[in-house]
């Protein structure tokens, strides 16, 4: 786990497989703004794949989030294609022989605390560079 992580105690995690409903098994928030690490699973082993982020910090310091936070990010959210992860991780995880995935999400900016998820994105994909000298693979630009 990243450090960065450690003090957003709203949190949880899931997993998913090609068989299962993304809509069904993500319990990400339905109303918070934050971060979330996808993982490939292969046994024992786990490789970061993906990190996000859902919530924009405007000028007078108040959040700006869409309808559905981050379970409508990772459950509705365009990756690979101009349509849904639901739709696009199974795809995607055949093609690349992925059995299964584990999503962990954080709620970064809330009553508690207020750290900007874009903010919290950077720090996690700026030590993941550091130590592979490349982003996740499912992350395509940062």
């Amino acid at each position: 786990m990243y450090k960065e992580l450690k003090k957003f105690k709203t949190n949880n995690s899931f997993n998913y497989t090609t068989n299962d409903s993304l809509e069904e098994v993500c319990n990400a928030s339905e109303n918070g703004s934050g971060v979330f690490l996808v993982y490939a699973v292969d046994g024992e082993e786990k490789e970061l794949i993906m990190v996000g982020s859902t919530g924009t910090i405007q000028n007078d310091g108040t959040l700006k989030s869409k309808n559905g936070g981050l379970f409508d990010k990772i459950v509705n959210g365009h990756q690979f294609a101009k349509t849904g992860r639901k739709y696009t991780w199974p795809t995607q995880m055949k093609s690349e022989n992925i059995a299964s995935l584990e999503v962990y999400w954080y709620e970064t900016f809330n009553a508690k605390t207020n750290a900007i998820p874009t903010y919290v994105e950077g720090l996690i994909l700026q030590n993941f560079l550091d130590e592979n000298a490349r982003l996740p693979r499912w992350n395509v630009a940062f």
